[in-house]
């Protein structure tokens, strides 16, 4: 390379890596990214996008197979295993192609390879064990991202025990799966996969299902899920494998310590995420980690003077539009930006691409009662919303939490369709320390699901209209 002297070296092509390095070039730093596989990191090419692509291919197959309760005829309605992947990994490579253009555009340098810290401000770079570059960097941000998480025992082998990556690309339909976990990535394979017609289980270790999400929202999912055909085992555990020829027998645990076993043609572990923090040279600086993660301050600031952490390996909630985010208010920081706000974890929504969908905002009603507030509840249901009934998504619900002294919107929590688009109104909403007065005072188009966040919102101070 010419030239190895930056002003910000990022590690990590993803989405805090890739747009902390875009926001940098903007404000007219010299950028360079260091990447080792695939620009976009893992959500764009192993997770958030690719999911989404098969779900909408089960999405279109679920409406095939309900075609007459539309008024409309499909006979022979099937598919093609391959294909739907196919499409699902074109999807991928068209995103991939679209942010090395962003940051070519933004001219920004992009070196192939894995980067490794040599004291504060060096980064050497190698690829395939082979020295590509020495980099100094007044600043370096570390953007390594998360791997799927293996406990002891229960260890993926990437044929019979999947991790995510293999879930995107399966090989063959399973007839029979078993989930390990049901946060967003196990309830997200369990929707796929059990809408293509596997037979489903989902094991999980807490009595709620979706852990993060608000009881009653968790609990009515729980119902939708179940009303499909899926078998949910909360309060267990998985003790162990016993692999076959081209089947596994797992042995469940309940919370009464009673052991049953469930034979299925393939598992996904989906037990949760740890920071990529090995291999970095962090030895060499005063970077401390905590729990898998690097630790960070508000302005994602490490310990290092110079070395910044951001998205994933700075620890949860480990989102994609967190990382970007971060990456931003980082850069800012860096760039001695006037009213640079730190990050505020409390407004980031979360959304998980089932069906039905499931989206939430701020505490749960739960959370904000041990929390010591005072609440306000509103619930509206999907049955009394015309836009729902005439689209046939009839069950669903959306909730909101209001202190019950000040109006301030404490959380909103949905389930139902298209929830994931609806949540943002309500992020906003938060962000602008809006009451309850003004989004009352708020016209919401009609016909629209959005009418049902407003009409949440009366029913928490006892003027709902249409329930």
């Amino acid at each position: 390379m010419a030239d190895t002297n930056f002003d910000v070296v990022v590690v990590g092509g993803g989405p805090g890596g890739y747009v902390a390095a875009i926001r940098a070039a903007q404000l007219k730093m010299k950028v360079a990214v260091v990447e080792k596989q695939h620009l976009g990191g893992i959500c764009l090419n192993w997770g958030c996008i690719p999911t989404k692509a098969l779900l909408r291919s089960a999405e279109i197959y679920h409406y095939m197979n309900h075609a007459d309760a539309y008024g409309l005829s499909a006979s022979g309605v099937s598919f093609d295993l391959e294909k739907v992947v196919k499409r699902s990994r074109a999807v991928s490579k068209q995103l991939n192609g679209g942010v090395g253009h962003l940051l070519k555009k933004n001219k920004v340098t992009v070196i192939d390879g894995e980067g490794k810290l040599a004291g504060p401000g060096k980064l050497k770079v190698t690829k395939d064990g082979k020295a590509v570059a020495d980099l100094t960097g007044k600043h370096i941000i570390l953007a390594t991202g998360a791997r799927a998480r293996s406990l002891p025992g229960l260890e993926p082998d990437g044929k019979l025990v999947w991790t995510y990556m293999e879930a995107l690309v399966p090989d063959i339909m399973p007839k029979s799966m078993l989930v390990i976990g049901s946060g967003a990535i196990g309830i997200e394979f369990a929707s796929f996969f059990k809408t293509m017609g596997a037979d489903v289980t989902v094991v999980e270790v807490m009595q709620q299902i979706l852990p993060v999400e608000d009881e009653e929202i968790a609990a009515h999912a729980r119902k939708r899920f179940e009303k499909q055909g899926m078998k949910i085992i909360s309060g267990a555990k998985v003790t162990g494998l016993k692999k076959a020829a081209n089947s596994v027998t797992v042995s469940v645990e309940d919370a009464k310590g009673k052991t049953s076993e469930i034979t299925v043609d393939r598992v996904i572990s989906a037990v949760g995420v740890v920071g990529n923090i090995e291999g970095l040279g962090l030895e060499t600086t005063k970077v401390k980690t905590d729990r898998g993660c690097i630790v960070a301050d508000e302005f994602l600031r490490t310990d290092e003077p110079g070395i910044y952490a951001i998205g994933d390996v700075a620890g949860p909630p480990m989102l994609a539009h967190k990382a970007e985010h971060e990456g931003v208010i980082c850069v800012e920081k860096i760039a001695g930006l006037p009213h640079v706000h730190p990050m505020d974890k409390s407004k980031i929504p979360g959304c998980t691409y089932c069906h039905p969908q499931v989206a939430s905002v701020g505490m749960t009603e739960k959370k904000a009662k041990e929390a010591g507030r005072q609440v306000k509840v509103g619930r509206f249901p999907f049955m009394g919303n015309g836009k729902a009934i005439a689209l046939g998504e009839p069950e669903g619900m959306i909730k909101t939490v209001f202190d019950a002294k000040t109006g301030e919107l404490l959380g909103a929590h949905m389930v139902g369709a298209e929830v994931t688009e609806l949540i943002q109104g309500f992020v906003v909403a938060m962000g602008l320390e809006t009451t309850e007065e003004d989004l009352m005072h708020t016209v919401f188009p009609h016909p629209t699901l959005s009418e049902m966040m407003h009409e949440s919102v009366l029913d928490a101070y006892g003027r709902v209209i249409h329930m």
